[in-house]
């Protein structure tokens, strides 16, 4: 595997966060391709549920006139296109196209839903859908998404469709398995919480769609079943490190970058990765932090927030996460190595795998 990752990484221009060329080009391509086929999907939903997936998505204002806004960094869906592609060919990445609008879909379905469970108020910059049209009406624009990824599949006439759309159907069951587990453990206390479930519960909420859009790209070029298997591997481990970088950035990133506030998930008392290694280290700082997560949060205490970070870092828990993280990339990168015989064809996902590890925001 060494050598398959030397000769790989010699493809990938050095990847920056956020800017890495490579990355940039794939994601700027995928947009590109990805776009029409979810604009066609939205604009065949009924009004009232059309308008709201517009303002999700970016592409309107509350009030029904055109934004230029941010749709996302399509990193999904870019897997998709880019797991084709090394495996089939241009062709292939043509060919899945829709499959890649169909796992987009799915993302934003679970965003919208999400948002309303987590009572999140702010996504890329603007107030989430919830805030502007109520719970109700969002849960529903969510549905109505989850919905459209499965038309897309059903209407397409590629032989892989219906094992993709099967497989984003057992996707789902497990994504909502996952946020089950996440709201659930929200209701325990501080220590009720191992770090073993918290990993699993990651894994299905954030793994397992990047997993499927891995596998979604190599049933679309005519795959083994072992490699799109290794695919599905190559994702999961690739969407831990992302989520162990999102759960960093989520106390740690800088709000104008990430479009969301400071420090939101320790005002909401989330058992976030760094936050649950922490409380598990054994350390005194970790008994402070059991202590300040037993407490409801003041609102706009903003020293709080500041302690309470420092708490979760003096115990460990944002090396933990860093060091997992990068464990976590290795491990994508051996599953990888067993199914692109030709290191240069993997350059596209090694570079979509160093900008969801290496990013800030």
């Amino acid at each position: 595997m060494a050598e398959f990752l030397t000769e790989a990484k010699q493809h990938v221009p050095a990847a920056q966060p956020l800017d890495g060329h490579e990355a940039a080009v794939i994601l700027e391509r995928t947009r590109a391709s990805v776009d029409p086929e979810l604009r066609a999907a939205i604009a065949s939903l009924p009004g009232s549920m059309r308008r709201i997936a517009l303002y999700h998505f970016g592409w309107e204002h509350a009030d029904g006139t055109p934004a230029a806004g941010n749709a996302g960094k399509a990193i999904r869906p870019a897997l998709v296109l880019t797991a084709a592609a090394a495996l089939g060919g241009p062709a292939a990445r043509e060919a899945a196209v829709r499959a890649a609008a169909a796992v987009e879909l799915v993302h934003n379905f679970t965003l919208l839903h999400d948002d309303v469970m987590d009572r999140d108020t702010t996504r890329r910059h603007r107030p989430t859908a919830w805030t502007v049209f109520g719970d109700a009406d969002a849960i529903l624009a969510g549905d109505a998404l989850q919905a459209l990824a499965l038309g897309i599949l059903a209407e397409d006439p590629h032989p892989a469709s219906s094992p993709a759309a099967a497989r984003i159907a057992a996707c789902v069951v497990e994504l909502c398995a996952g946020q089950h587990s996440d709201t659930t453990m929200e209701r325990r206390g501080p220590g009720e919480v191992s770090l073993d479930e918290v990993l699993t519960m990651a894994e299905a909420k954030t793994g397992a769609l990047i997993g499927c859009a891995c596998a979604l790209g190599g049933l679309y070029a005519g795959a083994s079943r072992e490699d799109v298997e290794a695919l599905d591997a190559f994702g999961r481990q690739a969407g831990l490190a992302f989520q162990l970088i999102d759960d960093v950035i989520g106390i740690w990133g800088d709000p104008h970058r990430t479009g969301k506030p400071a420090g939101a998930d320790l005002a909401a008392r989330k058992k976030s990765l760094p936050v649950v290694a922490a409380l598990t280290s054994g350390t005194p700082a970790a008994s402070r932090l059991a202590e300040l997560y037993a407490m409801p949060y003041e609102k706009e205490d903003e020293e709080e927030i500041v302690r309470t970070a420092l708490a979760v870092e003096q115990a460990g828990g944002r090396d933990w996460a860093q060091t997992q993280a990068a464990d976590r990339m290795a491990r994508a990168m051996g599953e990888l190595s067993r199914v692109v015989a030709d290191p240069a064809e993997a350059g596209g996902l090694l570079a979509l795998l160093e900008f969801v590890t290496r990013r800030s925001s």
